[in-house]
């Protein structure tokens, strides 16, 4: 174990590296790109053997990447943004056909107005895709999501595509001290890929084929599971990376000080952190906050959701994404998660960071005052008063 100074995407190539995918498939994109660049320097310097593509579109990037995968190879490609958007219909040839393919998304604001800086709306967009969708706080749980999503992705049980969540700049282009593993901590953990689900000329089949309405929703129920086995894969995987490098994580959400709270605010991402120290502030002047941070959109922990916040008064979702016309998407999660545990609270939705603006301190513990003070419904931070 070695200890770097890295930015996040410094962080995902690392885990990458640890990985060892034999192909990767690279469009770079802002602010994508230094996670690519790092990768084809490792390979151009032999710390990393692999067949580096440096492809023509981000759709021709996840088309290489399924080709790959076809023939039982584990692989790698990285988007954001429009390019995420530019991939859409490879995304659901991916999951279609269960291939575990893992992928980095530099999360950004989505045209137009045109604008590089980070917000959700990109991946969240593409939560119907069948992906596996887990969003990260910092570039620690970056690197070791690399080499996580891989385990779940290609467990057997699972099989199915899984896109890592970087919040764009604020993540992606931060330096923090990050502990890196060594190749034999990583190869204890993550076994070489092996799959049935592969191109093999001495066993044929037939695989990416057509289906009619008789067959297409078993096919559709079988993706579906693959994503909710997810969850005790997920577990298992966690389970063995604390034993090997010593680092716990929660499942699908991390809880803070949520025991006692009467008011909860959920989010995800790397503002995660600013919502904790919110709290804290709070929890000196005798306000009882705590925090939810939802690590993965895909599966959606629904259970674990509910429980944690069934004794709040209050719970507020900070987000940034809406879905135009309606509200946010994580909002429309959380309350359809609270519905159907019979959770009957108040809540609230906060829409902010569009395009990268700044979600400050006092605006959040605005957020717990006005649950406090029983005021909801649904909130653009920076529109108006608040």
């Amino acid at each position: 174990m070695a200890k770097k100074f890295l930015s996040g995407n410094e962080a995902f190539a690392e885990g990458i590296r640890l990985a060892k995918p034999l192909v990767i498939s690279a469009y770079p994109i802002t602010p994508q790109t230094t996670v690519v660049e790092r990768l084809s320097e490792m390979v151009a310097d032999g710390s990393l053997k692999s067949e580096f593509i440096h492809v023509e579109s981000e759709h021709s990037a996840l088309s290489c990447a399924i080709g790959a995968s076809a023939v039982g190879a584990r692989t790698f490609t990285a988007t954001s943004s429009q390019g995420l958007l530019y991939m859409a219909e490879c995304l659901t040839y991916a999951a279609g056909g269960r291939f575990p393919i893992v992928m980095m998304n530099a999360n950004r604001s989505t045209a137009l107005p045109w604008n590089i800086y980070g917000d959700q709306r990109d991946s969240i967009s593409q939560l119907d895709s069948g992906w596996i969708q887990a969003y990260a706080e910092n570039a620690q749980e970056s690197l070791d999501l690399a080499l996580m999503s891989y385990y779940i992705a290609e467990n057997i049980k699972v099989s199915t595509p899984f896109m890592t969540n970087l919040d764009g700049f604020v993540l992606t282009h931060t330096y923090e001290v990050v502990d890196v593993p060594d190749e034999e901590q990583a190869d204890a953990f993550l076994p070489p890929f092996k799959t049935d689900n592969k191109i093999d000329f001495d066993n044929p089949k037939n695989m990416a084929f057509s289906a009619g309405p008789e067959q297409n929703t078993v096919f559709k129920y079988n993706e579906h599971m693959g994503i909710m086995n997810a969850k005790d894969v997920i577990k298992e995987a966690e389970k063995k990376f604390a034993d090997i490098f010593g680092r716990e994580y929660t499942g699908l959400i991390e809880t803070y000080n949520t025991e006692d709270a009467d008011y909860i605010i959920i989010t995800l991402g790397s503002v995660a952190g600013l919502v904790k120290e919110a709290a804290d502030r709070l929890r000196e002047d005798g306000v009882k906050a705590g925090v939810i941070r939802i690590r993965y959109l895909r599966p959606f922990p629904n259970e674990e959701t509910a429980e944690a916040v069934k004794n709040a008064k209050g719970v507020a979702v900070l987000e940034k994404d809406i879905s135009f016309g309606n509200e946010g998407t994580v909002y429309t999660n959380v309350n359809s998660a609270l519905r159907k545990n019979n959770v009957n609270i108040p809540t609230s939705n906060y829409i902010g960071g569009l395009g990268g603006k700044n979600i400050s301190c006092r605006e959040i513990e605005n957020i717990y005052r006005n649950l406090e003070n029983n005021i909801y419904g649904i909130h653009f931070l920076g529109i108006g008063e608040q």
